[in-house]
């Protein structure tokens, strides 16, 4: 039995440290991370997509929302796997 909360904040607190991570990579080495960033999508050129300058409004809104949608996905998951283990 996988208990909701803790599940859900373990997931955000995960997906915090990969988001600060990858800013603070874009921020010191730039052509560092768009070799990583793009790795991550075997080696399509996704890191084009993004804007040339993140604006901090922008990037605070885009964490804000991938934090909340992972605890919201980390919560339905465990709740989820909890009803149908049973």
């Amino acid at each position: 039995m996988i208990r909701p909360i803790p599940f859900a904040n373990a997931l955000t607190v995960t997906a915090a440290g990969l988001a600060a991570f990858l800013i603070a990579l874009r921020v010191l080495t730039p052509q560092f991370f768009v070799l990583f960033f793009n790795a991550q999508f075997f080696g399509a050129d996704v890191a084009s997509l993004l804007p040339a300058e993140p604006k901090l409004l922008s990037l605070v809104t885009d964490l804000l929302a991938l934090l909340a949608g992972a605890w919201l996905f980390g919560f339905v998951w465990a709740v989820l796997y909890n009803r149908l283990v049973k």
